[in-house]
């Protein structure tokens, strides 16, 4: 988990608490932190003071019912959204959370207009983000666990987002989709129409899955199919390098399993070795290749 997804994570988790949260309470909802303790405090601080360097109304109070005194965290929703506003609380968290740490494609102006705080101009910036109207509405689901419907693929989908992140220049939303009925990832420009609300989310959230970790063929909406590739010797090295634990082969060649979402992207992995590599299964990806390269010709 990156700095920016923890700090829109935290910043959740205060504005939906109904009391004080402690440390180790905000530990646990946010994840992200180091386990180790005296790591944890000192990420922990400097969260605290990106917030309060943000203008983000941080409080700190006496958690109720606990003797010895321990101190908690909220964050007021009408003092940080202010009045008059178009956008939620949450949205607008993720919005000014954003603004502060990246430049946002378009500008910022519209956001500070809105009650987000104008950040100094000599701020550290983290780079050109895109952002658009669905992003800001999948976040503030996401935080409310509130399910969305949009197009995607041609299909008219209903999902319940469960994280959001920022990958090779792309933003990814990572959720359950109820039309397919299993977890997929999206990319968020990739979005047909206006996103809309649709109600409470019914999933439990599922475990991280970071578009960093997932290769070109992982990246897709089709259900995963396994596929067998076998390369030659002299170019097992170098899968071995790609892809990690490979089945090794007596005659110094590997067979890689692949999980395949997007055949485009498998079968340009599989040239890349050019006539070192050939799909053993199953049929209909070999036979898509074979195709592929007969009308090449």
């Amino acid at each position: 988990m990156d700095k920016l997804e923890r700090l829109l994570n935290l910043t959740a988790a205060l504005l939906h608490a109904d009391r004080p949260l402690t440390a180790e309470e905000l530990r646990v909802r946010v994840g992200g932190y180091p386990e180790a303790k005296a790591s944890f405090q000192r990420s922990f601080a400097r969260d605290k003071d990106d917030l309060r360097s943000m203008g983000i109304p941080l409080r700190v109070q006496a958690v109720p019912g606990v003797d010895p005194p321990i101190d908690g965290y909220r964050l007021l929703r009408d003092e940080y959204a202010g009045a008059d506003l178009r956008f939620d609380p949450d949205e607008l968290a993720a919005l000014h959370l954003a603004t502060n740490l990246v430049r946002l494609d378009g500008g910022d102006d519209g956001l500070v207009k809105l009650g987000a705080v104008q950040p100094d101009s000599a701020a550290e910036r983290l780079g050109n983000v895109p952002f658009t109207d669905s992003l800001a509405v999948l976040i503030g689901a996401a935080a409310d666990r509130r399910a969305v419907s949009f197009g995607y693929g041609g299909t008219p989908r209903v999902a319940e987002p469960w994280r959001l992140s920022f990958s090779r220049g792309h933003w990814y939303l990572q959720g359950w989709d109820r039309v397919r009925s299993g977890e997929r990832l999206y990319r968020v420009d990739r979005i047909e129409g206006v996103v809309q609300l649709a109600g409470q989310a019914e999933e439990n959230i599922g475990p991280a899955s970071d578009p960093l970790d997932l290769r070109g063929w992982e990246l897709g909406d089709g259900p995963a199919t396994s596929a067998r590739v076998a390369v030659d010797a002299d170019q097992a090295a170098w899968a071995r390098h790609m892809l990690g634990p490979v089945e090794e082969c007596a005659d110094g060649s590997v067979v890689a399993t692949l999980q395949v979402r997007n055949v485009e992207a498998f079968r340009s992995f599989v040239l890349s070795f050019l006539e070192h590599a050939e799909v053993l299964e199953p049929p209909e990806l070999r036979a898509d290749l074979i195709e592929w390269l007969e009308a090449q010709q």
